[in-house]
C-alpha cells in the first residue's frame, strides 16, 4: 500500500468529490502499475511526492525511471498532457504515456529534491528566462492546440466577474485597484486578439514548478525542466506573475515595493519579454486572486499578498498591509 501524504489527503478530505478520488487512488495505481508494465521506486516507509493536485509516485519500467502522475480531475489537469506533448521535452518534462479516463501520465523522473525555490535569485531569473524562450511555442496544425483557453478570454470574462465579485464580497480593497486591473483587462485583451503573438503559455511557472534533471550532466538536455504548466495560449508575459508573488522575503528589506518591479523587469527581459506587459499581467492577476482568497475564510495572508503584489505594481501599494517580509509564502498559514 502505497502511503498518501498528509497535506494532500487533508486538501482532499473535505468533500465528497474529493474523498471519493482519495479512496479510488489505491486502485487508479494499480491500474497504472499493470498498464504501463511499472514498479514502485519507493524505499520502505517514504511516501510518493505530491503537488496541489496530484499524487506522484517514483516509478521503474524496464530498469528506466521514471514518475507517475495520478490528478484529481479538474480542468487544468485534463489538458496538461497536451501541452507536455507539444513542447516534446523541450523545456518542459517528457510525457511518456498517458490515460485520460484517470487523468494519469508517465513522466520522465525529475530531481525532486532540486529546484529553483533554493537557487539564487541570479540563477533563478536566468534558468526562468531560458525556458520561457523554450517553451513559448507558436501554435501549429497539431490538434492539442484546440484545448486550450485563450489569454485574451481569460481578461475578457474578468471585464464581467472582476466587479461582479467585488460588490459580491462588499468592495474588499479599493475601487481603484479594480479598475486598474480592468483597465488591463480590457486593452490587453483586444491587444492579444489581435497582436499574432500567440504561444502556449505556462501559467504557473514559479519557482517550486522548476526541477534539475537527473541527467543534467548530458550536455543535450536542459538542467532544469518545468512541471505542472496549467496551460494557455495567448501572450507569454501573462507567465510572468508567479514569480513576483512567490519568494517575496528574498525582495530588498531596504525597498521591497522598488525590488518586485525590477524582478518584474529583470525576468521579463531575460526571457525576451515586455516588461510593461508583464506589469500589466500580473497586476490583473493578483487582482483576480486576490478576490478569490477575499471569498475563503482563512486566507486572510493570502489576500494581503495578492493586494500587495498587485497595488505595488500599479504603482500604489495599499496602506494597512503587512510588510513585505511579514507576508505568508502562497499556502502557508493566514495572519
Amino acid at each position: 500500500m502505497i502511503p498518501i501524504p498528509a497535506d494532500l489527503h487533508a486538501r482532499y478530505n473535505r468533500n465528497s468529490a474529493g474523498r471519493d478520488w482519495l479512496a479510488s487512488l489505491p486502485g487508479l495505481i494499480r491500474d497504472a502499475l499493470d498498464r504501463w508494465d511499472l514498479s514502485v521506486d519507493l524505499t520502505p516507509g517514504a511516501e510518493p511526492w505530491n503537488g496541489h493536485g496530484a499524487l506522484v509516485v517514483p516509478v521503474l519500467q524496464n530498469g528506466a525511471t521514471a514518475a507517475l502522475k495520478i490528478a484529481f480531475p479538474h480542468d487544468e489537469a485534463l489538458v496538461e498532457r497536451h501541452a507536455l506533448a507539444l513542447w516534446g521535452g523541450q523545456g518542459a518534462v517528457r510525457l511518456l504515456a498517458a490515460d485520460t479516463e484517470t487523468c494519469s501520465m508517465l513522466l520522465e523522473r525529475l530531481d525532486a529534491s532540486r529546484w529553483l525555490q533554493d537557487a539564487p535569485m541570479d540563477e533563478s531569473r536566468d534558468v526562468w528566462g531560458t525556458l520561457m524562450r523554450q517553451l513559448s511555442i507558436q501554435p501549429d496544425g497539431r490538434p492539442e492546440w484546440r484545448a486550450f483557453e485563450h489569454v485574451a478570454a481569460t481578461a475578457e470574462r474578468w471585464s464581467d466577474e472582476l466587479p461582479a465579485e467585488w460588490e459580491r464580497l462588499d468592495r474588499p480593497f479599493p475601487r481603484w485597484l479594480l479598475e486598474a486591473a480592468l483597465e488591463v483587462c480590457q486593452t490587453r485583451g483586444a491587444v492579444g486578439r489581435r497582436s499574432g503573438k500567440d504561444v502556449l503559455v505556462h501559467t504557473d511557472l514559479h519557482y517550486m514548478n522548476i526541477l534539475a534533471t537527473l541527467d543534467s550532466g548530458r550536455a543535450e538536455r536542459a538542467e532544469y525542466l518545468a512541471i505542472d504548466p496549467q496551460p494557455q495560449i495567448g501572450e507569454a508575459e501573462f507567465a510572468v506573475a508567479p514569480v513576483l508573488w512567490n519568494r517575496i522575503h528574498d525582495l530588498s528589506p531596504a525597498d521591497p515595493e522598488v525590488a518586485l518591479r525590477e524582478r518584474c523587469h529583470d525576468f521579463s527581459v531575460a526571457a525576451g519579454l515586455d516588461p510593461e506587459a508583464a506589469r500589466q499581467w500580473s497586476l490583473a492577476r493578483e487582482v483576480d486572486n486576490a478576490l478569490w482568497y477575499a471569498g475563503k475564510p482563512g486566507h486572510d495572508g493570502d489576500l494581503g499578498r495578492s493586494l500587495w503584489v498587485a497595488s505595488t505594481l500599479a504603482g500604489k501599494t495599499l496602506d494597512g498591509l503587512p510588510r513585505a517580509h511579514e507576508l505568508p509564502d502562497p499556502g502557508q498559514a493566514a495572519f
